[in-house]
């Protein structure tokens, strides 16, 4: 089993207060450690949880910034399972300086893009750089797609859409649209079922069981089960919460034979191949 989607934080260095503050929004008003111990994530997985895709993110507009290095030396700790994605922040000045640094000389084997919260759009003429680099290199790229909590993010960034743009002129990379895009996944399924090498992750859905349902219908019904990987949003929740709303699903909302989720088709997003799909099962 793979996780696609996890991250790397100390908290509070990682962030600035007006970031922790609206944070509590999420968790009704409480503030939360976001510090990620490996000990404590891997206590929270089943056995067969392989591999784990770790970034951090870097995003001056919202308040978050993580260092690819120390991204790089979490990874360090255990380099048999976690596998590190650089980020990069287009606004600010010598992104593309840290964008070959990560990869070059950190070893970092992705990226991972925070469009909404850095205030960019995935598809501008300055981010071309990237998505060259990308393709040259063959890294895959993970971006949020879908809502938040920070009020100066701005909502147009992160619509699925503009990756429509991007895979159209970089057909050759491998994207992944974290969260399904939500509350936006038509358009998120949409994009997925017409690029080959565009797919969407399933983390931090599971939140809102009602909502996860009718998304996982909504793939269903557009026959793109195979574009979906498994992945949790780690620390905000973990593998064996995600798994066990995944098998709750129909026992709390199908009520016909019609309106059943395929559980071949989960079994198999939560068993599938990531890491060949993303061209990252060579170390």
């Amino acid at each position: 089993m793979i996780d696609v989607h996890s991250h790397y934080f100390r908290y509070p260095d990682h962030f600035t207060d007006g970031f922790r503050e609206q944070a509590r929004r999420a968790r009704a008003g409480v503030e939360v450690d976001l510090t990620v111990r490996f000990e404590e994530y891997r206590a929270s997985c089943p056995s067969d949880v392989t591999h784990t895709v770790v970034f951090g993110g870097k995003a001056k507009l919202s308040g978050l910034w993580v260092d690819d290095q120390d991204v790089a030396d979490y990874v360090a700790t255990e380099p048999e399972q976690l596998i590190g994605f650089l980020s990069v922040d287009p606004t600010q000045e010598g992104w593309q300086d840290e964008l070959r640094d990560g990869h070059q000389r950190l070893g970092l084997r992705g990226i991972k893009l925070l469009p909404m919260y850095a205030g960019f759009f995935p598809d501008e003429s300055r981010l071309d750089p990237l998505w060259q680099y990308a393709t040259e290199h063959q890294l895959p790229v993970l971006l949020h797609t879908g809502t938040t909590f920070v009020s100066q993010a701005p909502l147009e960034c992160t619509l699925p859409r503009h990756v429509d743009a991007v895979a159209r002129r970089f057909p050759d990379v491998k994207i992944i649209m974290a969260h399904l895009g939500h509350p936006y996944e038509g358009e998120c399924v949409a994009v997925i079922r017409k690029h080959d090498h565009v797919y969407a992750d399933i983390s931090a859905l599971h939140y809102r069981p009602f909502q996860f349902y009718h998304s996982l219908m909504l793939v269903q019904e557009y026959g793109v089960w195979h574009k979906l990987l498994f992945g949790t949003d780690y620390p905000f929740t973990t593998v064996n919460a995600t798994l066990k709303t995944l098998a709750e699903l129909n026992s709390m909302f199908a009520t016909s034979d019609a309106s059943r989720l395929s559980t071949q088709a989960i079994d198999e997003m939560i068993h599938r191949d990531t890491l060949s799909l993303l061209g990252l099962e060579h170390s």
